[in-house]
């Protein structure tokens, strides 16, 4: 009889070497735009909406204003995003992008192509990995 405690039968495990793997194939492109993933999952966030509340990408990133404070002010430091307090409630801030922030978007626009082809694998066999994240994460 397997032992389910053993490393090997769990799914957790692969998943999370999985999520690290992929966040490390991301690096280089990454670099070539001076982003971080996490910073690149704010600007993806941007590129859609234009501006938002701190409150409202942590929503869409399930994300904390703790980990987004730093993480903004390091992207307004680099010309990204510019970051302004509400004269309504100064605890909302606001998120915008800058020319900068919105031109790097042609930049950036190359690399889910660059990760499908850094993984070796195909657009179709995404999807249904995707489907199945989505499915198990009820997303």
């Amino acid at each position: 009889m397997k032992d389910p405690l053993h490393l090997s039968e769990q799914v957790c495990f692969p998943v999370y070497s999985f999520a690290k793997e992929i966040i490390n194939r991301y690096r280089p492109f990454l670099e070539e735009l001076e982003l971080t993933y996490p910073q690149y999952l704010v600007m993806m966030v941007l590129w859609e909406f234009e501006q938002l509340t701190v409150n409202q990408i942590g929503e869409k990133l399930q994300l904390d204003s703790g980990t987004l404070t730093p993480l903004l002010k390091r992207m307004e430091l680099k010309g990204f995003v510019i970051r302004v307090r509400s004269s309504v409630d100064e605890r909302i801030v606001n998120i915008s992008l800058t020319e900068k922030g919105k031109a790097l978007k042609v930049r950036a626009a190359c690399i889910p192509t660059k990760m499908m082809e850094a993984m070796d694998i195909s657009l179709e066999d995404l999807m249904v990995l995707k489907n199945i994240i989505a499915k198990i994460s009820k997303k």
